[in-house]
């Protein structure tokens, strides 16, 4: 029974640990996906929210490493989980089928999923509530090292200026839903759906993508002015980007004199501006072939 106790504990570990360091990798997903959830009332708030639950749940992972305090840890796990759970359920019942984002971007998964996830974890902590013996140390040694270990997420994941980040108004994609831009290092292209030059860019860029397997990320900007529709876009030009539509006035301030027009964004700032030549230029700034 021991080893089974052992095994579980460490399991769980695991389980927290990785869900704070897929969390930690791209926080800007996570701070996105609690906003779009209504858990954070604007990005700055977001960001502090992201960063104390990284913390919470790697300090939640390292402590289970360790043989002290079980039951009280195990109490704790249960509730957080729990309030988790109820939450994931009111996703489920509003029907957000989106990545509920526990594991960031790294893997994606459903309020659904994510609730049978929880379950799981939870039924074993109350398994290990009720079959480990409580060891204890000085009480203030697991209250420092926590306050430590969440503080210093903070030092380890400084939060930007997000006020500054161009495109920040666009997290969600088709059909793949939320994006966090400014974590990027891609592609985001304008184009006019009624646009005969967007027409042959898209198609070059679907064909430089089929032969390319280290092509980056392309993201689309459509502004929709006549009768083509997206999907009779991708048609005409045998591609298919992640997409969000846009209106008249976004769609003049982002091309030059005339569409289309391709940014190269890579970590929240615009790194290159192309006008023409696309193939030639995204093969010279991303090495491809």
């Amino acid at each position: 029974m021991k080893y089974l106790i052992l095994i579980l504990r460490i399991l769980l570990a695991i389980t927290f640990l990785f869900s704070a360091y897929t969390k930690a990798v791209a926080p800007g997903y996570f701070e996105i996906t609690l906003m779009d959830q209504g858990l954070a009332h604007d990005r700055n708030f977001a960001a502090n929210m992201t960063r104390f639950f990284i913390g919470l749940e790697f300090a939640m992972g390292v402590f289970m490493i360790f043989p002290f305090f079980i039951k009280k840890l195990m109490v704790f796990t249960f509730f957080l989980l729990s309030a988790f759970t109820i939450h994931l359920i009111y996703l489920t019942i509003i029907g957000d089928n989106e990545n509920c984002g526990c594991f960031g971007e790294m893997i994606s998964m459903t309020p659904e999923e994510s609730i049978l996830k929880n379950i799981v974890m939870i039924a074993i902590s109350i398994f290990l509530y009720k079959k480990s013996s409580e060891k204890t140390i000085h009480f203030g040694i697991p209250l420092v090292l926590s306050i430590v270990i969440i503080s210093s997420t903070w030092v380890y994941l400084p939060i930007p200026d997000h006020k500054n980040l161009p495109f920040k108004e666009f997290t969600k994609f088709e059909p793949i839903g939320r994006v966090d831009l400014s974590e990027k290092n891609a592609l985001l292209a304008i184009f006019n759906l009624d646009c005969d030059h967007c027409q042959d860019a898209a198609r070059e860029l679907a064909q430089l993508k089929k032969v390319n397997p280290n092509f980056p990320d392309l993201y689309v900007l459509y502004f929709k002015e006549g009768a083509t529709t997206v999907e009779n876009f991708e048609s005409l030009t045998n591609s298919k980007f992640p997409y969000s539509l846009i209106d008249v006035n976004t769609f003049f301030d982002l091309i030059g004199n005339s569409p289309p027009r391709i940014y190269h964004i890579k970590k929240g700032e615009v790194k290159n501006i192309i006008d023409d030549d696309f193939s030639i230029k995204i093969k010279s700034i991303f090495d491809l072939n």
